[in-house]
């Protein structure tokens, strides 16, 4: 990247001119324009879509990074991508290692197929097999997604998502005109990155319709509010959707579904709780909640994320008031024999938090 934008001193380019320059994804190159900027070897000038130019110091990054040719691609159809090289598998008995999401904190890879779920999902976005994760709120879901992608965009879905949030819209801007900004579906296309379609089931299925064409053999959509201009995807371009079932007004139609090929369950890990040491009681009542869950006795259980709120609120405010949350933010028809369960773990009569006498 350093050693074509130096080439270029007074052009800029955007991820989608760089990647059919060097025969790369977009989102490695969009990857590798970010670390260059993050140094100073390089500016961005633009977000929508993301563009770039060169700066002082990028003749010298350049020089300094040995420049290998890009390698010969095979004629593809606009429909089809290129196929990129199959990762290895991972060493026979080795554990991976935890990744770096964006918020700063690791995703612990688990088991799905045989591989490291992460790898997983990266295999299945080279073969362009969209992936439909299903699960309660708080199991990992989303970590999943960005611990696989580090090229993500994504969408949080809702009933009021329309598409105009997904393809994008005119704004008014500074001088008072109105100028069209694409929206994240088009960014993601543009630019050959994976969009996640978070919570996708509570969006309009009339909303969703307008992502369909980019997702099969087409690979486009056309943008009606923009002069029907056409949208082509890049290379890399990918799409990948959450779904929480439990979640009121969330519906998996028959249209959306048809669109996944594969679906995925995603539980909370227990052990992995047990494994960043929340304390054991609280995990031991978890999995007693969740057993009772699978039979019907209970809606509720506390999933990853809520054991990982209890850690932090045991440090500040002690593991009594930790327990009496617990039992607080559970739904108000399952509250009472969540208390019981809390109870008589705890050895002591547990309530939900709250307020107590003036002091």
């Amino acid at each position: 990247m350093a050693g074509i934008l130096a080439a270029h001193q007074s052009a800029q380019f955007t991820v989608t001119e760089l990647a059919k320059m060097v025969g790369h994804s977009g989102g490695a190159v969009g990857n590798a324009c970010e670390t260059l900027v993050t140094r100073g070897e390089a500016e961005r000038i633009g977000m929508q879509p993301r563009t770039y130019r060169a700066t002082a110091s990028t003749a010298s990054a350049a020089q300094r990074t040995p420049v290998s040719p890009p390698p010969p691609r095979a004629s593809a159809s606009p429909q089809q991508a290129p196929a990129a090289p199959k990762p290895g598998p991972p060493a026979p008995g080795a554990k991976p290692l935890p990744i770096l999401r964006p918020n700063g904190q690791h995703y612990h890879p688990r088991a799905l197929a045989n591989l490291p779920d992460v790898e997983a999902l990266r295999r299945l976005r080279t073969a362009s097999v969209p992936v439909l994760l299903y699960g309660p709120p708080g199991t990992g879901k989303t970590s999943l997604i960005e611990a696989a992608f580090d090229d993500l965009i994504t969408v949080a879905g809702d009933g009021d998502t329309t598409v105009g949030d997904l393809i994008g819209e005119y704004t008014q801007d500074e001088q008072g005109g109105y100028e069209f900004i694409y929206g994240p579906l088009v960014t993601a296309m543009q630019e050959g990155r994976a969009l996640l379609l978070d919570d996708a089931t509570l969006i309009s299925p009339k909303v969703l319709a307008a992502l369909y064409p980019a997702m099969d053999g087409r690979r486009q959509i056309q943008v009606k509010a923009h002069k029907g201009e056409t949208i082509t995807a890049a290379p890399g371009f990918y799409v990948i959707a959450g779904h929480n079932p439990g979640v009121h007004g969330a519906v998996l139609t028959e249209a959306l579904a048809s669109r996944f090929s594969v679906q995925i369950q995603v539980g909370s890990d227990y052990d992995l709780a047990a494994a960043l040491k929340i304390n054991r009681t609280a995990v031991r009542i978890a999995r007693n909640i969740a057993a009772r869950q699978q039979i019907g006795e209970v809606g509720w259980a506390p999933q990853l994320r809520e054991l990982l709120a209890f850690s932090k609120i045991s440090e500040v405010l002690g593991a009594e008031a930790a327990f009496a949350n617990l039992v607080g933010i559970a739904p108000l028809e399952d509250r009472d024999t969540i208390a019981e369960i809390v109870a008589k773990a705890t050895g002591r009569p547990v309530t939900a938090l709250a307020l107590g006498r003036q002091l």
